[in-house]
């Protein structure tokens, strides 16, 4: 078999700039991609659902794409590479590619942390409880690697969470600079980010590749907006919030004080936050409110599937021989009962999008 190279993604849309991603991955490769399913890492709903995506990815020269389950894909950077890179291994990748806007090299840093992992969790815990999750770790890596970083470089920031993920794994890290800021606005070049294609869609043509243009075109999108509403009833109507999945009392007041006065999820996130939780914590806060997420959960085990070629059968077919169990059709039994519960509500937003789940079947692109 090929070598295996592994992607993590959101393609939220896809663009000219995931194209240049998997093309570096290049021919001698087959490219699983793990991809978030319908709420982004960040804490929003995707702007096309993950069935359009998959198909953009498989055009765009993808091999297989599966589903990062939905409390894996909204998660912080550590937990989100976790899901990603547990996935990635038990499909046998060789190696993971990803863009970012350091030179660091991550191989080396993940054979640090798979030296010190101990200690450097000792050390974070260590800090003030005040400090916030993001800010310990950034002190963490100065102290025990000498990497310096801050919060407009979210790659970067991943990229150090997929070199946790894969210590000891055997995986390697390889990577490819980002010519775009993460969450940039401006369309300008040939490729832009997929903030400033979401923002700016009817100007964005040119930014998407052709067949991913017509799909994204005819495609239902939403938006935080879409769903402000519902939020706002939710947490009205939920008299406890601290059963939700981290939301504490602190928080659980602040958001019930606030709501009553805010005009957007974006007034309500300003009067939220603290130095100790960021916004990106509350925004993420906010979907397990609106999704209902319960303080304690189960990951799925089976792999669910999205879309293959020939290549990426090959790979399903090794995963099923290793005894890697593997979903392809979501029937009486849940999958994953909280990522489906999700994608009912993504539903909600828009009423033109399709059933996600329930005869829904990988697709076939040859």
């Amino acid at each position: 078999m090929d070598k295996i190279t592994g992607i993590v993604a959101e393609f939220n849309p896809f663009h000219n700039g995931h194209k240049l991603l998997l093309d570096a991955a290049g021919e001698d490769t087959t490219k699983v991609v793990v991809m978030s399913g319908n709420w982004m890492q960040r804490g929003e709903p995707s702007f096309v659902d993950k069935w359009v995506r998959t198909e953009q990815a498989l055009a765009g020269g993808a091999d297989l794409i599966v589903e990062l389950p939905l409390m894996s894909a909204l998660q912080g950077a550590d937990f989100f590479a976790l899901g990603a890179v547990d996935i990635l291994q038990r499909l046998g990748v060789d190696e993971i590619l990803f863009g970012t806007e350091s030179e660091l090299d991550y191989q080396r840093i993940s054979e640090i942390y798979a030296e010190k992992s101990t200690e450097m969790t000792a050390y974070m815990a260590a800090l003030p409880e005040l400090m916030s999750y993001p800010l310990k770790a950034e002190k963490a890596w100065a102290h025990f690697a000498g990497v310096q970083f801050d919060g407009n470089t979210p790659n970067h920031i991943l990229g150090l969470a997929y070199a946790k993920a894969a210590a000891g794994t055997g995986i390697q890290l390889r990577t490819i600079q980002r010519r775009t800021r993460y969450n940039g606005t401006e369309l300008a070049g040939e490729i832009a980010s997929a903030t400033a294609i979401r923002e700016n869609f009817s100007e964005a043509e040119s930014f998407v590749p052709e067949h991913s243009r017509e799909l994204l075109k005819k495609a239902p999108k939403t938006s935080w907006a879409d769903f402000w509403e519902l939020l706002r009833y939710k947490i009205t109507v939920t008299a406890d919030l601290t059963r939700i999945y981290q939301v504490n009392d602190e928080l659980a007041h602040r958001i019930h004080s606030y709501v009553k006065t805010a005009p957007t999820l974006d007034a309500l996130i300003e009067q939220v936050y603290t130095k100790r939780y960021t916004k990106g914590h509350i925004r993420r806060l906010l979907c397990y409110i609106l999704l209902d997420i319960p303080r304690e959960f189960v990951l799925p085990e089976p792999i669910h599937v999205l879309g293959f070629t020939l290549k990426g059968q090959k790979v399903l077919a090794q995963a099923r021989k290793n005894e890697v169990p593997i979903c392809t059709r979501i029937g009486q039994h849940p999958w994953d009962a909280l990522t489906q519960r999700s994608d009912e509500v993504y539903r909600l937003g828009n009423p033109q999008i399709p059933e996600q789940t329930y005869s829904r079947k990988p697709i076939i692109w040859n």
